[in-house]
């Protein structure tokens, strides 16, 4: 369900309905937000959400969602939510992590042959997220689709944080990436844009440590595929199924936000004993 501190930050970047629109009156918004959060939990058909809990017909939160992702609230959301855990000190840009991990099957736009099983078309996400392991932008690609061309995609697509004084943040100081992301071109292009690669090279032997600190995107996709709508893919629309990777992404940063809140609540009653 949406707290109420959540649907606080969400509510102002919805489009308002028209004051007179045809048909009757639309299910409220907090409702099909919370229609959608079941989907995205409990991964069952939209036309399977159980209309007795008030969340209107599957149809109702599928147009929903079209309607908030055509106007970028999902998006809007993610960098607000991050430039709350940037004020926070809750991001480390000290280093950045990408991964991109086995594909789900199912799809739409943006499929290809999967690598695990050539019968089967799939999709797959590519990741970057800091030192911490928050998510900072999400792709999603062909399952045959190489992880080292989506580097610089991945680093380009990163939002502008704010949240602290000054320009807001939009580059890590170093990059780390496994053989996969191994090549010249894209050391270069990490340098230029004043990004220190530490990735570990084809035929060398690994990074000492540097498995220490990839952990945190491994945990990420493990956040992420918790929610089970994305760990298969379903949505034969891609920009649908983009929406649902950043609502997710966004609830990922919504809990550490509120974990903070309450790590500070707490030291701050203890001073006061």
């Amino acid at each position: 369900m949406v707290d109420d501190d959540l649907w606080a930050v969400i509510k102002p970047l919805l489009p308002p309905w028209p004051e007179r629109s045809p048909g009757p009156k639309p299910v409220n918004d907090r409702m099909c937000l919370q229609g959608i959060l079941y989907v995205l939990h409990q991964d069952i058909a939209w036309q399977l959400l159980p209309p007795e809990l008030g969340f209107g017909s599957g149809q109702t939160c599928w147009r929903r969602l079209d309607r908030w992702q055509q106007a970028g609230v999902f998006e809007q959301l993610h960098r607000i939510l991050l430039a709350k855990l940037n004020a926070a000190g809750e991001l480390d840009w000290s280093r950045a992590c990408v991964d991109g991990p086995y594909p789900r099957e199912k799809g739409g736009a943006a499929t290809g042959p999967s690598p695990v099983d050539r019968r089967k078309t799939g999709s797959k996400h590519h990741l970057i997220c800091d030192g911490r392991g928050t998510p900072l932008h999400v792709i999603t690609t062909a399952a045959n689709v190489n992880d080292i061309t989506q580097t610089l995609a991945l680093v380009d697509g990163l939002p502008p944080v704010a949240g602290r004084p000054g320009r807001p943040q939009r580059r890590p100081d170093a990059l780390l990436g496994d053989k996969a992301y191994d090549s010249k071109a894209v050391r270069q292009e990490l340098r230029r844009r004043k990004i220190m690669p530490v990735i570990s090279r084809k035929g060398a032997p690994n990074i000492k440590g540097l498995g220490k600190l990839r952990y945190v995107v491994e945990q990420t996709f493990a956040l992420l595929h918790q929610f089970k709508r994305l760990a298969v893919r379903w949505e034969r629309r891609l920009d649908l199924h983009d929406a649902l990777v950043s609502l997710a992404c966004g609830l990922i940063c919504w809990r550490r936000l509120s974990r903070q809140r309450a790590r500070s609540a707490v030291q701050s009653y203890a001073g006061q004993l």
